[in-house]
């Protein structure tokens, strides 16, 4: 596809309701309930292009709801037209699988839609059951949505309307290039295609190429950044002092990271969500994906390899609008990293400001004998 056949969106910043946008009551009606109040900007900008019925590739950074930018077009269209196996959203991990599910049955409570997640780390069977019975909307990590279409008898996508290819980039970061390639031959070729990634990379370009028809390019970044309501600091010490300055910062705390059982992973993230814990400890598997809208605070412990990865985890807060704070440790050992960082935000962050620090250091003694008693528990 030649770069003329990719249409720029036109900017529809007048537009300030999602009934305006084309989007019909009882689909508005739901936007009210869960407190959507007027459209985002990707929003504003894909939907009216979605309501046309045209393939879009949407470029955005983290937290600005591009979730219902998919999923209100996709609802409509089933609104019109309901059958089983309407659409089809692959998503990089399990725990966006989910937060895309949640949004799809929020937005469609009013039409009563059904959704299944097909993701692994979770029972065959159950996931089988509940694709029998033909749900509207499946949400998959895509290599456990390829071992039911080769295992799970009866179940095809030959009859697909919609596919999303949502974090499209990380979905080839994680390799499932591949894997994409089979699917996009076990759906029809004549559906509607919505990308969603946060760059535009050579891989996310080359899938463009093989899964999408003349689409419209909405880009609401012309730089990949974080948002301007996020507060960004940074902590410079010592790295032998840095499990003190953790503590000093931190609260009771869950885990959540990837040799977890799927099942323990989600309750992690329901305690957290409650406000039954404050505090989420967390691999980059939370880094993407996750609206949990009462963050206040991300702490960055280790700086991440990529600004990329950096930006999506401070991404967790200040979204949709809202304020929040990041707080990266900074060691002897870190400071190009850092400054790399600094250099594609475009931004120099603030010291914390902290105190006194021989307070934080009075942790010395009781960090170190935690972390004895930790060691010996792993061994």
């Amino acid at each position: 596809m030649s770069q003329t056949d990719v249409e720029n969106a036109d900017n529809t910043k007048e537009l300030v309701s999602f009934k305006s946008l084309g989007i019909i009551d009882p689909l508005c009606e739901a936007c009210e309930q869960v407190n959507y109040k007027q459209p985002t900007e990707i929003q504003a900008e894909a939907i009216p292009w979605a309501l046309q019925g045209r393939d879009i590739i949407g470029l955005a950074q983290t937290g600005s709801g591009k979730t219902a930018a998919f999923a209100l077009p996709i609802l409509q269209a089933l609104w019109d037209a309901p059958q089983g196996l309407f659409a089809c959203v692959l998503a990089p991990t399990r725990e966006l699988a989910f937060q895309i599910s949640e949004t799809f049955d929020s937005l469609g409570s009013t039409i009563g839609v059904r959704c299944a997640v097909v993701v692994g780390g979770m029972d065959m069977m159950s996931q089988s059951i509940a694709l029998s019975r033909k749900p509207h909307i499946v949400i998959a990590t895509p290599g456990r949505l390829q071992d039911h279409l080769e295992n799970t008898k009866g179940f095809s996508l030959r009859n697909l309307k919609y596919l999303v290819l949502d974090e499209a980039d990380k979905l080839l970061d994680m390799d499932f290039g591949p894997v994409i390639d089979k699917l996009l031959k076990s759906i029809p070729k004549e559906r509607r295609t919505y990308l969603f990634s946060a760059t535009m990379t050579t891989k996310v370009a080359k899938l463009q190429r093989a899964s999408l028809t003349n689409p419209v390019k909405i880009e609401v970044s012309s730089k990949y950044s974080t948002v301007s309501t996020l507060l960004q600091y940074y902590l410079f010490f010592p790295l032998k002092h840095k499990d003190c300055y953790l503590v000093y910062l931190c609260f009771p705390a869950i885990p959540l990271h990837g040799q977890m059982s799927q099942t323990k992973r989600l309750g992690a993230l329901n305690k957290f969500k409650a406000g039954n814990r404050n505090l989420l400890i967390a691999t980059d598997i939370a880094s993407r994906g996750l609206d949990i809208p009462l963050v206040d605070a991300v702490i960055n412990f280790d700086i991440p390899q990529s600004s990329k990865d950096y930006i999506h985890r401070v991404g967790r807060t200040a979204r949709a609008g809202r304020s929040g704070k990041s707080i990266t440790l900074v060691t002897q050992y870190d400071v190009e990293l850092f400054q790399r960082i600094e250099q594609v935000i475009d931004k120099k962050m603030e010291q914390f400001p902290l105190g006194d620090k021989g307070e934080v250091l009075l942790l010395q003694e009781r960090v170190a004998e935690a972390q004895r008693i930790a060691t010996i528990e792993l061994k």
